[in-house]
């Protein structure tokens, strides 16, 4: 148990040096882009890699859905970090990443739970969309009005599926990781939003890639059983 333990730190420090690097890299009027370009990916595959290890798991479905969602956000980490403008396929990787992560957190959940959670962070989309939308380019509507429905819904259903299973003594603490980790994606993404197109996030760097990296540590972290 010792041993497991100083692993599973050694793990868990390994990935917060390379998220940090990340962060470091990504900091405007520095020479450490390279630190970014090497970390950023690092850091996903570490947690991709924790959810591969974890053990033991409530459900290798679950776990499946989840991996390849962590899978499709490193493809699209690798698309948003390169010089070149390749923000829609990057959209669309994490538009594919989200809808696994809302195949593993569908079941469990009432459906009352699941319309008032998909509602409720369905108000915090149309918000962001209604202030963005005319400063986003009309080329990238579409896509972007698609990848907030879906991110919409996987928050929603992550919440949901916490709320219904809050009382069971198995299920109740990996459905409370999801359901945080839908609410650092949805926090993320909308820093992410301000500061591509309307500019002046303070510390957007840092903000987007600390609650990105919380986010899927906590979904990683929510198979295991």
């Amino acid at each position: 148990m010792h041993l497991s333990s100083t692993a599973s730190w050694r793990r868990h420090a390994a990935l917060v040096l390379a998220a940090s690097g990340a962060i470091a890299g990504a900091l405007p009027g520095g020479p450490w882009i390279w630190l970014h370009y090497l970390c950023k990916p690092l850091a996903t595959v570490m947690i991709l890699l924790l959810a591969l290890r974890a053990a033991p798991v409530h459900s290798p479905r679950y776990r499946a859905m989840v991996v390849v969602g962590v899978a499709l956000s490193l493809v699209g980490d690798v698309f948003l970090m390169l010089p070149r403008d390749l923000f829609v396929p990057g959209l669309v990787s994490f538009l594919m990443a989200h809808l696994c992560f809302s195949v593993a957190f569908f079941p469990g959940a009432r459906w009352t739970a699941r319309m008032a959670a998909v509602a409720a962070y369905g108000a915090i989309g149309v918000v962001n969309v209604q202030f963005l939308l005319p400063e986003i380019p009309k080329s990238l509507h579409v896509p972007v009005l698609a990848y907030v429905l879906v991110l919409v819904v996987m928050a929603g259903l992550a919440a949901a599926r916490a709320w219904t299973l809050g009382q069971d003594a198995a299920l109740a603490r990996p459905a409370a990781l999801a359901a945080w980790g839908g609410v650092l994606f949805v926090a993320s993404d909308s820093l992410l939003a301000w500061d591509r197109f309307h500019g002046g996030v303070p510390l957007a760097a840092l903000l987007v890639l600390a609650t990105y990296y919380g986010a899927l540590w906590c979904i990683a972290r929510s198979v295991e059983g």
